[in-house]
């Protein structure tokens, strides 16, 4: 197995945006730069999207200019049409990522349509983004199951995922948004969207709520897959899955990547501390196990 995997730190978007505290523009860029701060390379820092429908990423652009001087560091924005767009280059994004679901009543109740109108939206994006010389990520969610469908297969997301390989996405990061997928389906699937999308252009974005997402990447891994999606403390969810859980959490991926031998670079206590002072604004302990652990070690003073 290779002995390096690069971490896509999702919690101050992806997580942030479905927790119910909204976090102040200033705690939000500080936030930020205490994960950087700690080793993490690569962070989502914000959603340039309708402040009605997710307020917890009103200020992205403030966010974005105030951790822009990292210029050795990729700093993603989330961008789902060209109203998103212009305000993303407003405020200097060079990296964004569209989103894409696998499951057509997941694409209608996150975003009020098909999974073929909301790759049309982000059409002229994708387009603009390449003559702009912007890179672009693409996300799928409900890979490995919807709350309204039960089971997706993975042909129905292979279908996205061609389509995100084929317009210009330099990456795919496959979403099991409500976190029901297992280690067999997980292979699967990457095995099934790896016949169309190179492998190292894949990235595993896995959610918690069964207690298997180490599993899974663990068993992506076996396959092949580098490229892990994660988030401070286990911050998120998913409002359209009842029960879901937050992101697999970044302590428990690095506890895991290093004790298996793979240097991830980032300073556990340091990465522990972003994740307390996160968890101390929205008012509730990290989901983190590994967080979890180290917290009460230092409490017994060990």
């Amino acid at each position: 197995m290779s002995d390096r995997v690069y971490i896509v730190e999702v919690g101050p978007r992806d997580g942030l945006q479905n927790e119910k505290t909204p976090i102040s523009v200033a705690d939000r860029i500080a936030f930020v730069e205490a994960l950087i701060g700690a080793g993490l390379h690569t962070v989502e820092v914000g959603a340039f999207v309708s402040p009605k429908a997710i307020p917890q990423m009103v200020g992205s652009a403030e966010v974005l200019r105030g951790v822009s001087h990292h210029v050795n560091c990729e700093l993603p924005v989330l961008v789902p049409n060209e109203k998103g767009y212009e305000a993303s280059q407003a405020a200097g994004a060079k990296l964004i990522a569209v989103f894409a679901a696998a499951s057509e009543s997941f694409s209608r109740a996150n975003i009020n349509c098909s999974i073929a109108e909301s790759i049309d939206r982000f059409k002229p994006v994708l387009a603009r983004a390449k003559a702009d010389g912007v890179r672009v990520r693409g996300y799928i969610s409900t890979v490995l199951g919807c709350p309204y469908e039960g089971e997706i297969k993975p042909q129905a997301v292979v279908d996205v995922a061609k389509v995100l390989w084929e317009l210009g996405c330099y990456e795919i990061s496959l979403g099991d948004t409500i976190g029901v997928g297992t280690p067999l389906k997980a292979r699967h699937l990457l095995r099934a969207v790896a016949g169309h999308v190179p492998m190292p252009k894949l990235a595993m974005h896995f959610h918690d709520t069964y207690g298997q997402a180490l599993a899974n990447l663990y068993a992506g891994m076996e396959e092949g897959c580098r490229v892990i999606d994660s988030a401070a403390g286990g911050l998120g969810g998913c409002p359209y899955a009842p029960g879901a859980t937050g992101n697999v959490a970044t302590e428990d991926v690095v506890y895991m990547l290093e004790g298996m031998g793979i240097a991830t670079g980032v300073d556990m206590p340091k990465l522990v501390t972003a994740t307390n002072v996160v968890s101390g604004l929205i008012g509730r302990p990290p989901v983190s196990r590994v967080a979890a652990a180290l917290n009460a070690k230092m409490r017994a003073g060990k």
